[in-house]
Parts: C-alpha cells; sequence; structure tokens
C-alpha cells in the first residue's frame, strides 16, 4: 500500500498544485487576452486538421496492416510505430532534413513549387501529424483485428466491390476504434511541442501553439502559463471523459 500511495500522490500532486497555483479571480481576463486566444484558436485548427490528415491515410494504413499479409509487414509496423517512442525533437529534425528547404523532399518542392513548410502553419499541422497517427493507426488495426473478417467475406461474395465492402462492411466494424484512435491523435496533436517547436518554430499568430505559448510564458508571465496549462489539462480530462469505456473500463 505504500509504494502504491507514494506513486499515486507523484501523480496527482502535481496536477493538484496546478490546481491550487491558479490564478482563479483572474482567470476569465487572462483567456480572454488576443495573444491566448490566438495560442488557443491555432492549437485547435492545426489539431483538427492534423487528425482529418490521420484519418485520410491512417485508416487505409492500419487496414493494410490488419487485412493484407505481405512480406516485411512486421517491420513497417514497427516503423509506424517509431513516432511513438521517438524524441519528439528528433521528429522535429527528422522532418526538417526531409521537408526543409535543402531537404530530400522540400528542396524540391520548393524549386518546382515555391512551396516552403517548415515554420509555417502547414509545418504545424505536418510536424501534429507526424506524431500523432500511429495512435490512430494502432487503435484501428487492433479494432480491426478484433472484428470478424467473414462478414467482410460474406459481402464480397454476395457482389460488394471493394470500396463497399470497406465502406458499408469494414467501417462500422471497426467504428469504436476509428473513434478512440481520432480522440486520441486530436489530443496528442494539441499537445505536441517538440516536433513543432523544431520544424515549426515559435511564431505568435502562425506557429505558436498553446503547449508553445505555455513555454514562452514561463518566461515572462508565470500566471499566464498556469492558465494556458489548466486549459490543456481540461482538455486531458474531457478525454479521458470521453474514452472511459475503452481505456478504464467503467461507465
Amino acid at each position: 500500500m505504500l509504494p502504491a500511495l507514494a506513486g499515486l500522490a507523484f501523480l496527482v500532486l502535481p496536477l493538484v498544485g496546478l490546481l491550487w497555483r491558479a490564478p482563479w479571480r483572474t482567470l476569465g481576463t487572462r483567456l480572454a487576452q488576443p495573444a491566448m486566444l490566438e495560442a488557443l484558436r491555432l492549437s485547435l485548427v492545426s489539431a483538427t486538421i492534423a487528425t482529418v490528415l490521420c484519418l485520410l491515410f491512417g485508416v487505409p494504413l492500419a487496414w493494410l496492416l490488419a487485412r493484407v499479409p505481405f512480406p516485411g509487414v512486421r517491420l513497417v509496423r514497427a516503423l509506424v510505430t517509431v513516432p511513438l517512442v521517438l524524441p519528439p525533437v528528433v521528429g522535429g529534425v527528422a522532418l526538417l532534413l526531409v521537408l526543409g528547404r535543402r531537404g530530400l523532399v522540400g528542396e524540391w518542392l520548393d524549386r518546382a513549387f515555391g512551396v516552403t513548410l517548415p515554420f509555417t502553419t502547414a509545418g504545424v499541422v505536418l510536424a501534429e501529424t507526424f506524431v500523432a497517427m500511429p495512435f490512430l493507426v494502432i487503435s484501428v488495426e487492433g479494432a480491426l483485428r478484433a472484428a470478424d473478417a467473414r462478414f467482410e467475406e460474406a459481402a464480397a461474395t454476395l457482389g460488394a466491390g471493394r470500396w463497399t465492402v470497406f465502406r458499408r462492411v469494414t467501417l462500422p466494424m471497426a467504428a469504436p476504434g476509428v473513434l478512440a484512435g481520432a480522440v486520441l491523435c486530436w489530443s496528442r496533436a494539441l499537445g505536441e511541442f517538440g516536433a513543432t517547436i523544431t520544424f515549426a518554430g515559435n511564431f505568435p499568430g502562425r506557429t505558436q501553439t498553446m503547449p508553445l505559448a505555455v513555454y514562452l510564458a514561463l518566461e515572462t508571465d508565470p500566471q499566464a502559463a498556469i492558465v494556458l496549462s489548466l486549459v490543456l489539462l481540461a482538455v486531458s480530462v474531457a478525454v479521458l471523459a470521453a474514452l472511459r469505456d475503452r481505456w478504464t473500463g467503467t461507465a
């Protein structure tokens, strides 16, 4: 019991300290400041766009890993999950080396189309997509593996095409996993810091998301940092509440 209580205290006390030191009387005023509202807006928009991109590319990738046997599938699955354990700053450096103006792909984009991704809002979205997509892929792949493939085979036998089977049979069976993965993906994108500051920078109104604003406010206005941290904490609690049936096993 003593080690368990010590571990619980270690996890809970920092959150209690955050709530205890929060400037509750000026909370509304601080949240209404233009810089905070801009950081909040940018965070919500970029996280939502990143989640849409993760759904667009992550769901087919999860289906490929779960339904199509091919040589090297284990290696591909390992590569997909690398961003989960990769330090986010390293991910940002990797994105710079590929999509930067002198990167493997970024140099071609800049020369052929005049497209520059680093230190832009699009760079924020790409950084968040890179670190968040594995959460979606793992969740959806698990849901697809748990689903009974015989229903898909029966639909194909009755004449349904691949797209019809995927849309009318596969996706409805995997819907809980897709929803859970999308929520986790969105929350991870919202809290992304390392890859964002490395690949997109910290420019107010353009690339400064809420985690970056917290980092900057710690040096100039600690109370503002606490307020922004409270917003991110509230989002985290909301995510846990939304996924309580899947992750905590409670109703």
